[in-house]
């Protein structure tokens, strides 16, 4: 829409001025711009996904405050390193702030908060993370107030591979406002590679906190820069340490169907710490024979040069699919990026409204290589066609070493993902790279992602209970490993789960080691496969109820690690039973009691 000189205070020449700056302008500049020249206070309708115009805020029984309470729900420490971030950069702008797990809010101080920020990731199939499962259940209950005086703006954390991208995020900005809250600023969904977005969003609401103040002044600092200053270390997220491999070893025997590698890693010259519980991330690269098939299928040469992002970085096309770009993952928001770029008649017949069903079976099992090769031709440059492609994400790995007991040092357990599907076989990103080609005195670009939802007690004597089948019995490792260090003198029960005594039986020299020093005080093990009826830890969990219930009732904290949809799924049923039975309780009895106990943070998920 042009801005004509006839119903507007402007002159020609101030019009044409205008009309050639605003089209250029970012939601973010806009609300800065607003507030800066607003006698009221302004807003943007729309946020990164969906575009809008600037419009007044309306109005609120409330007067302007400077004080801001941020909360936030994390699944693997991502939503609380940005609520941190955020609430630094907000402090050194003269905001008054409260940063908060949704895990530790008390719900009835909703009613006295009137800038509230949400920051929350959405974990598994749609689902809150652990830390916002009450706040979300509160919200969207008959007991959540009315928040006429509320302003509020959301952050959402997601990865677009999944189908509910960012669904709890989308939910609480929704339920935010049909309780009677006001947007301070749209709500931002981010993907895997969320800083640029996150940088975006703090800046708008910058701009719309300075607006609502009207005599309040934004400093010079840039919240990017701000952010930056906050961080403890050099080395993080975005800016990578260069970790050398000191071991690379396969956990299993001869004969296993699994391979599961042992990695060690030296942090010699970091900086970096961490705490059991933590993870580290991994930035890997393609498989190159993957990236030769791909290139093969394009109508362009390896070597012709790309722009990979917003800072101008140039790479060879070849180097581009190896390094930077993510080549393993359809989705369907990708689909519907990439269909543009191709005027093929299947491929948009597939992301018709009505197809989400026949979609979603050609997305399962297949890479960018398949797509290329059914729906081509694709666009009219290298550049356009790698514009619609999505950066590497990096792959975190529950940390299995204590850094007390192996100083300059991180430890990972990890297991080699291979399988066939639509005639082709699959190897996963980081763990063959892994497997197969990461070498001694080879280095991996890495980092430490903090997990405040996994810890240990705080009170050395407290009983852990600690269910890890599979590799997910690396966090408990870095478990012992801490205990034996310090000298806690709590009593600890692992659960251990695979398919083979003899050939699967992860670390078993040194659970023995521990368990004859005392070090652990009880082992109980589920080979599935070494039975005719598969038995799973679960099982052996139920096996031992009785005893299990009392050492629950001493206080003792449970941690489950590994398989989301079904290990912990079928674990979590498993000990509402148990509950329910030794306890002597009805269903809701032992859902409430199991409930108390993550509230307290007695029960710990780290699952995937």
């Amino acid at each position: 829409m042009q801005l004509q000189v006839i119903n507007s205070p402007f002159n020609q020449e101030q019009a044409e001025l205008l009309n050639r700056l605003l089209p250029t302008l970012t939601d973010a500049q806009k609300v800065w711009l607003s507030g800066y020249l607003a006698a009221t206070p302004f807003t943007v309708l729309g946020a990164a996904n969906n575009q809008g115009t600037v419009l007044p805020v309306q109005s609120s029984n409330s007067k302007a405050t400077k004080e801001i309470t941020i909360l936030y729900g994390s699944q693997t420490g991502n939503a609380r390193g940005l609520a941190k971030k955020t609430g630094k950069t907000l402090e050194g702008k003269g905001f008054q702030v409260t940063v908060s797990s949704m895990n530790d809010f008390k719900t009835n101080n909703i009613k006295k908060i009137q800038n509230l920020l949400i920051i929350v990731s959405t974990h598994g199939e749609g689902e809150p993370p652990d830390s916002a499962l009450t706040f979300h259940e509160f919200l969207h209950s008959k007991r959540a107030p009315k928040l006429t005086d509320l302003h509020f703006s959301v952050l959402a954390l997601g990865d677009s591979s999944y189908e509910f991208f960012c669904q709890t995020g989308k939910e609480f900005d929704s339920r935010l406002e049909e309780l009677g809250g006001t947007r301070l600023y749209p709500r931002f969904d981010c993907d895997v590679d969320y800083d640029e977005s996150a940088s975006e969003w703090l800046e708008g609401i910058l701009g719309s906190l300075s607006a609502e103040l009207e005599g309040t002044s934004v400093k010079s600092a840039s919240p990017v820069a701000a952010a930056a200053q906050s961080t403890e270390s050099e080395y993080s997220k975005s800016n990578p340490f260069k970790a050398e491999v000191l071991e690379n070893i396969n956990l299993n025997g001869r004969g296993s169907n699994k391979e599961t590698r042992h990695l060690e890693l030296s942090l010699e010259g970091s900086g970096l710490t961490f705490e059991p519980g933590d993870s580290l991330g991994i930035y890997p690269e393609n498989d190159p024979a993957l990236v030769e098939q791909l290139l093969a299928e394009l109508p362009w040469s390896s070597e012709e040069t790309v722009i990979v992002n917003k800072q101008g970085d140039v790479l060879s096309l070849q180097k581009a699919l190896t390094s930077y770009f993510e080549i393993t993952v359809l989705s369907k928001p990708f689909l519907e990026k990439v269909a543009k770029l191709s005027k093929n008649e299947e491929l948009q017949d597939l992301i018709a409204p009505g197809n989400e069903e026949k979609m979603k079976a050609y997305i399962h099992g297949r890479d960018l290589f398949d797509l290329v090769h059914d729906f081509g031709p694709w666009g009219e440059s290298a550049q356009e066609f790698i514009s619609v492609l999505r950066k590497i994400p990096a792959r975190l790995y529950s940390i299995a070493s204590s850094l007390a007991a192996n100083p300059d040092e991180v430890h990972l357990t990890i297991g080699a993902v291979r399988y066939d599907a639509h005639g082709r076989e699959r190897k996963g990103v980081c763990s063959i790279l892994t497997a197969e080609r990461l070498h001694l005195g080879d280095t991996l670009p890495v980092f430490i992602q903090q997990n405040e939802n996994f810890k240990l007690p705080t009170n050395p004597e407290t009983p852990i209970i600690m269910v890890g089948p599979g590799t997910g019995v690396a966090p408990f490792r870095s478990f012992i490993q801490e205990r034996e260090e310090t000298g806690a003198e709590g009593k600890s029960w692992l659960f251990f789960g695979d398919q083979h005594f003899v050939t699967d039986f992860l670390y078993q020299t040194e659970w023995q080691k521990w368990l004859k020093e005392g070090v652990l005080t009880k082992v109980d093990v589920a080979f599935s496969r070494d039975t005719d009826e598969k038995v799973y830890v679960q099982h052996r969990m139920l096996e031992q109820s009785e005893e299990l219930f009392e050492w629950l009732q001493e206080g003792a904290h449970l941690y489950i690690c590994g398989d989301e949809k079904h290990m912990a799924h079928d674990v979590h049923h498993t000990l509402l039973s148990i509950i329910e039975k030794e306890g002597n309780m009805s269903r809701e009895q032992a859902e409430a009691y199991l409930a108390e106990m993550q509230q307290q943070k007695r029960y710990q998920r780290d699952v995937y």
